[in-house]
């Protein structure tokens, strides 16, 4: 098992938070590195959630919930919603909505969840975007087990990959 996911792990990722609330005001959140878009016609997005996580009850309840994508240097975030807490949001800077919203992240996507698909030990949820806002940055990036930054030089002076054939 540990060889499968060194494997998987060579695909990097953006890294995002998944936050949710209940009706009964019940906050979860869970970073993840499963999140992508689907479609743009409807708009629609995917992120999967094990489903033994401790918040997997609550983020199926709620039927909303935010994607919220960490830009560099938020790695304190990424780590505070991976670890077990009985409050992940103490401290943190919200955004003031119905959904609990970090500020200061590269886009955030506010949802309705569409469908829930069984994915073998995760759950896929299926978002219809209802907002979304985007800002400027370098995102965080996670490959390998590690967290990772882009080679600013390259970014800065425009470099593109050229086929070498």
């Amino acid at each position: 098992m540990r060889s499968l996911r060194d494997a998987f792990g060579q695909f990097a990722t953006g890294v995002a938070v998944i936050t949710t609330a209940t009706a009964g005001g019940e906050r979860a959140g869970v970073t993840v590195n499963s999140f992508t878009s689907v479609s743009l016609d409807p708009p629609l997005v995917l992120w999967c959630l094990s489903s033994r996580a401790p918040s997997a009850p609550v983020f199926l309840r709620a039927g909303r919930f935010a994607v919220n994508v960490l830009a560099a240097g938020q790695d304190h975030l990424s780590r505070r919603f991976a670890t077990p807490s009985a409050d992940k949001f103490a401290g943190v800077e919200l955004l003031a909505a119905p959904l609990p919203i970090l500020a200061g992240t590269l886009a955030g996507f506010v949802c309705r969840t569409e469908r829930v698909h069984d994915g073998g030990d995760h759950h896929i949820f299926v978002g219809a975007v209802e907002r979304y806002q985007r800002a400027e940055g370098e995102p965080l990036v996670f490959h390998s087990g590690r967290y990772r930054e882009f080679w600013p030089e390259m970014a800065l002076s425009g470099s593109r990959v050229a086929d070498c054939a």
